[in-house]
């Protein structure tokens, strides 16, 4: 919801009454590289300490800071406040950045098989665009200032919800993660027994990342892939605002008509597409598909010409929301029931280097060719090389073997 007034509010704020504004541009790469180094610890740690004392529990942190910053902006946006809400937003992200969608995907890899899983992820994912779409329409309706009051509502909501109605995974006697995996409409409980691990264990989540990705060639592969789609992603959405606003002049509800296209598109493909062609295509092949039309999205968004060219390019979210939800399930597929929640947060780890790397690269980049300093008369050559990074996902994805799907 708050994501089409944050640009406004972000230039409001700091260059009142201007369409460029480089500082922007750079708080918000700084922001980008803050939040990744810290989830790049957190999210391997979060991911372990959840297989050991369940996903509800772990869960109760992020559902909770994250109606702090919101709050702040709900009470007042001056250049005070949003200094206030920018320095709490960074530290509260460098613990939570992510830890939503990881554990989901742990808690619905708790309970789907795995010859369903690459679908329930899709479902998942297309839930998740959904609520997007919903909250994208809601702000394009309200004020700025109602905007982050509505969205600080339904993020105490969320908390409340989860804690009355969300059943958390089965623990055993000895208090340790058990995995009920549907089988023929009945629960099977599966449980593997980790009360040797001590908890120092669990907290060295570096080590552990580093294992995780040497524990098969297959996970290697898909963490490399993983890295350059978010490289690529977080770069894009980093950068596509502010070349818009500079472009085309673009503001809060022209940026909510963009993602309320782009979210229908990927809701529709995610929730109805997607079931049917993961099991006949195989996650791998869906991968590269949705790869490389990530790329097209962004080559054609660096070339617009004209105001509508975005809003054509968005319609590629139909076809481009397929990878994430594949190389999640990928690696679901490679690692034990008890292990999901290390495996997703090693993969969000992985994303989170991304999130450092990105945009210590392309915020820069960004800022000069939309300045009147650029060498040359190309003001989406950032969104370009950012289309690269996809691209040299895509290519990875293609070397990827993974075992053929199973066919009911």
């Amino acid at each position: 919801m708050v994501v089409p007034a944050i640009t406004d509010v972000t230039m409001a704020a700091l260059c009142p009454g201007q369409d460029e504004c480089s500082i922007a541009i750079y708080l918000t790469g700084f922001q980008q590289a803050m939040i990744g180094l810290g989830t790049l610890v957190t999210m391997p740690l979060l991911g372990s300490l959840s297989d050991k004392y369940g996903r509800k529990a772990i869960l109760t942190l992020p559902m909770t800071l994250m109606i702090i910053p919101l709050g702040i902006l709900a009470y007042s946006r001056t250049k005070t406040f949003f200094y206030v809400y920018y320095v709490f937003r960074i530290i509260i992200f460098m613990i939570c950045d992510g830890c939503i969608p990881c554990l989901a995907l742990a808690y619905v890899a708790d309970n789907v098989p795995e010859s369903g899983r690459s679908t329930a992820f899709g479902i998942l994912s297309g839930i998740g665009s959904s609520a997007f779409v919903c909250g994208t329409l809601a702000a394009r309706f309200l004020s700025t200032a109602q905007t982050f009051q509505v969205s600080t509502f339904a993020a105490v909501l969320g908390a409340v919800y989860m804690q009355i109605f969300l059943r958390d995974s089965v623990m055993d006697q000895n208090n340790v993660l058990c995995t009920p995996i549907i089988s023929q409409g009945k629960p099977i409980i599966s449980c593997k027994s980790k009360s040797n691990m001590p908890l120092l264990k669990a907290l060295r989540s570096l080590q552990d990342l580093t294992s995780f990705l040497n524990s098969s060639k297959i996970i290697t592969q898909a963490a490399i892939v993983a890295f350059f789609s978010n490289l690529a992603d977080v770069g894009f959405h980093g950068s596509m605002m502010y070349y818009l606003k500079a472009q085309f002049h673009f503001d809060k509800n022209h940026f909510a008509d963009l993602m309320i296209i782009s979210g229908i598109a990927g809701t529709v493909s995610q929730l109805f597409l997607m079931p049917i062609f993961a099991p006949t295509l195989g996650e791998a092949r869906l991968l590269s598909i949705g790869l490389f039309f990530h790329f097209l999205h962004m080559f054609i968004y660096s070339i617009a010409w004209s105001s509508w060219v975005p809003y054509a390019a968005a319609m590629f979210s139909i076809l481009f929301v397929f990878s994430q939800p594949c190389i999640r399930s990928i690696v679901s597929k490679q690692v034990d029931p008890h292990e999901q929640g290390r495996a997703q947060g090693c993969i969000s780890g992985i994303c989170s280097i991304a999130h450092i790397v990105s945009p210590l690269v392309f915020s820069p980049l960004t800022a000069l060719f939309l300045s009147e300093k650029a060498p040359f008369s190309f003001p989406g050559f950032s969104i370009l090389c950012i289309g690269i990074a996809s691209m040299i996902s895509f290519f990875q994805s293609m070397m990827l073997r993974v075992v053929p799907p199973i066919l009911s």
